[in-house]
């Protein structure tokens, strides 16, 4: 049913001025953001046909790319923009509130500040997380983007900005695109390098923390630090 069609007050705008955008169903949110469909989709039916891309649903509306919606009928480059920009501000969204001057106590702490950041990534984003005496975070620095190899997490690169903020120690984040977050033999020599490195500046690494998607590891609690 064209939005047109329906009654006033049944009409997700409408609904959303009278209850609160709280009161919308998935679709409704979606197809409010979408504003118009086509001349025979409604807006609502182009928000479900994107739900429904994944089986997942809403937990898996962050994998979705962009060749995926303009593959479906009345989705173009504007509103695939549209959709995948909103996407990426829901996530930032959510990371990015708590960080600074939150403390940790232990690995889960750190995996549920980045999870939602990370976890949809298709790069590995590798992230130096800063720590007072206090354990609060003081600053996060992406490092790299990329596969992680010695020549870009390199200990002088990791531990300049550590110094600059007198951090007392320092926990490296990085995710892991296939989902898994089962550590390689790369991020355990790396973070072995990167641990000598930390020694000899008096910063210590307090942990390594490997996020998959809804499930991480971390290489202290492995005793592989």
């Amino acid at each position: 049913m064209l939005i047109k069609s329906m009654p006033r007050n049944e009409r997700p705008l409408e609904k959303a001025m009278r209850n609160g955008v709280k009161s919308l169903s998935n679709s409704e949110l979606l197809g409010i953001m979408l504003h118009t469909g086509t001349r025979n989709i409604s807006s609502i039916q182009l928000a479900e046909a994107i739900l429904s891309l994944r089986e997942g649903g809403m937990s898996e509306l962050g994998e979705i790319q962009y060749e995926e919606l303009i593959g479906l009928m009345g989705i173009g480059p504007s509103k695939a923009i549209t959709v995948l920009t909103a996407l990426e501000l829901g996530k930032r969204v959510a990371a990015a509130p708590t960080v600074k001057r939150s403390v940790i106590q232990s690995s889960h702490d750190i995996a549920e500040l980045f999870m939602e950041e990370l976890r949809y990534e298709k790069k590995e984003h590798f992230k130096s997380v800063m720590m007072n005496t206090k354990g609060e975070v003081i600053s996060v620095e992406t490092v790299s983007i990329g596969t992680l190899s010695n020549t870009v997490v390199h200990p002088r690169e990791v531990f300049g900005s550590a110094v600059r903020k007198s951090a007392a120690g320092v926990i490296f984040v990085h995710n892991h695109p296939s989902g898994d977050p089962k550590p390689s033999e790369e991020d355990i020599l790396t973070t072995e390098r990167l641990k000598k490195g930390g020694e000899i500046l008096g910063i210590e690494v307090l942990d390594h923390i490997i996020i998959g998607n809804g499930k991480f590891s971390s290489l202290k609690a492995m005793e592989l630090l």
